[in-house]
């Protein structure tokens, strides 16, 4: 099959596929092609989407592949999805968040031994914003439920893996990393606001 008939099929399967992606896996046992040749077929769409012409263009979010919108767009996305009622999170949800994504997997008590206050309020908005989802359970007694981030999480941030968090400090001469995480949840937080 020719080159332009696959990257049509692979148009279709991404749009199909929608927020949830599509991993290099799923796409050579669909295509039946090797997983070079999908990854030739990716590249190739990628090339045509650089177009200024075009709007779309394909991200890999944690390992997936999707279809996304370009970023010089986002001004006229904004006002088609804007909303009335902002949908913001409180400085609670953003430290939980925070602590969530760089210590994962996490229990609650964990949390709450980091933040010195509880924090049941916080996982629950997190976790019906998609943000965060149980990852299991704890070993020992009571068997507490372990949190992680979502795809969703990753998504939101155009981050590939966690291994793209900005890294913390860990001593006072490595302070300005500690501030370049804080910005990225503050960022995060304008986000919501707009």
């Amino acid at each position: 099959m020719k080159a332009s008939k696959w990257k049509g099929i692979m148009e279709s399967l991404l749009f199909a596929a929608g927020d949830e992606g599509l991993t290099l896996k799923q796409i050579t046992h669909v295509l039946s092609i090797e997983q070079k040749e999908a990854e030739e077929i990716i590249d190739q769409l990628k090339k045509e989407y650089e177009n200024k012409e075009r709007g779309i263009t394909i991200i890999e979010i944690a390992g997936t592949f999707q279809l996304g919108t370009k970023k010089e767009h986002s001004s006229y996305l904004k006002k088609l999805v804007e909303s009335p009622h902002a949908s913001t999170l409180s400085q609670a949800a953003l430290e939980t968040l925070a602590i969530i994504a760089y210590k994962q997997p996490i229990t609650r008590a964990e949390i709450e031994e980091i933040r010195g206050v509880k924090t049941e309020r916080p996982l629950h908005t997190l976790a019906a914003k998609a943000l965060i989802r149980e990852v299991g359970r704890a070993e020992g007694a009571g068997r507490a439920i372990l949190y992680g981030t979502t795809k969703e999480f990753l998504d939101h941030f155009g981050l590939k893996d966690l291994k793209e968090l900005p890294p913390l400090a860990e001593k006072e001469e490595d302070l300005f990393n500690q501030e370049e995480a804080d910005l990225f949840f503050e960022t995060f937080q304008q986000q919501m606001e707009e």
